[in-house]
């Protein structure tokens, strides 16, 4: 006990420093886990979570039962998949040519320029995909009119509703994903690029068996907490894109969990939604991390 009091003096700053991140996981992430407890009641706001009636799993077999969770599952994981084959990848590309950039100055403005966009709300984001894509006075369908082509409805439309969110989330969060990798990246030693140059290694072999080996570890981690939010399509770009044309391909569980949880008053069974969800990203990451440390990577715990 003394001695863990000596290492808080001593390393006070660094625990003070770390105060802000342990009390924002605290305050927004474990302590609201006790309303989880109203997926197995049928909540009353009026008589409270101690007082509500208790029900089980009746709101998890009614959402499995439903006409509507196929078709929201179908259009989760198709957009999930989407994100993590058009959009995970393109981080690690990005950074591993900005990484072949020799002038720091113009490597610098680039990195600074394209995570600009992560800072943007969704409703901008979106504001600006419809100024570009609209069918009445958009940029893009006005170019493709003057070239001699029928305007493209992209935003009304089912056909294009998916390409369009994955190319919305490509344009905001590429570049605040890059800096992970240019990080990474930094920490490679130079001397075996050296070592590779004088055995008469290409910039291609360097990459090969320099570069992405060094970086593979953190890909490994960020794919793995990337899948514990498979199911987490983002609530404010879907529902900002939703429309009457497209809601049939465009429906996910984020945008249901309002319809039915806020607007339809169904608390409980919102909740069991939302629960569903956490249990589906917690066995992912359960199994992705078992699969990387079998593949001799460290995986997160």
């Amino acid at each position: 006990m003394k001695m863990a009091l000596k290492e808080l003096k001593r390393d006070r700053w660094l625990y003070l420093m770390l105060l802000p991140g342990v009390l924002y996981f605290l305050v927004f992430k474990y302590i609201p886990m006790w309303g989880l407890v109203i997926a197995f009641q049928n909540y009353m706001p009026f008589l409270g979570i101690m007082k509500s009636e208790w029900v089980g799993f009746a709101h998890f077999q009614y959402l499995f039962a439903s006409p509507d969770f196929w078709m929201l599952m179908r259009n989760t994981v198709i957009l999930a998949v989407y994100n993590i084959f058009f959009f995970f990848p393109l981080p690690i590309i990005v950074a591993l040519m900005l990484n072949e950039i020799r002038h720091e100055f113009y490597k610098r403005v680039v990195v600074s320029l394209i995570y600009v966009p992560h800072f943007l709300s969704w409703v901008i984001v979106v504001s600006f995909f419809y100024s570009f894509f609209s069918i009445k006075d958009g940029i893009i369908n006005e170019m493709i009119q003057s070239l001699g082509f029928e305007k493209i409805h992209f935003l009304d439309s089912a056909e294009w509703f998916r390409s369009m969110v994955t190319l919305e989330v490509i344009w905001k969060e590429t570049g605040w994903g890059t800096i992970i990798f240019m990080a990474a990246l930094a920490g490679v030693n130079p001397q075996l690029y050296e070592a590779a140059r004088m055995d008469g290694a290409n910039r291609w072999r360097q990459l090969y068996h320099i570069t992405l080996p060094s970086i593979r570890s953190t890909i490994i981690i960020l794919l793995i907490l990337r899948l514990g939010s498979f199911l987490d399509n983002g609530f404010e770009q879907i529902f900002l894109m939703l429309n009457a044309l497209n809601r049939e391909v465009g429906e996910v569980f984020d945008t249901y969990v309002y319809l039915v949880g806020i607007q339809g008053g169904q608390f409980s069974f919102s909740t069991a939604v939302g629960m569903f969800k956490a249990v589906v990203g917690l066995v992912l990451v359960l199994i992705t991390n078992r699969l990387a440390k079998k593949f001799g990577e460290e995986g997160i715990y």
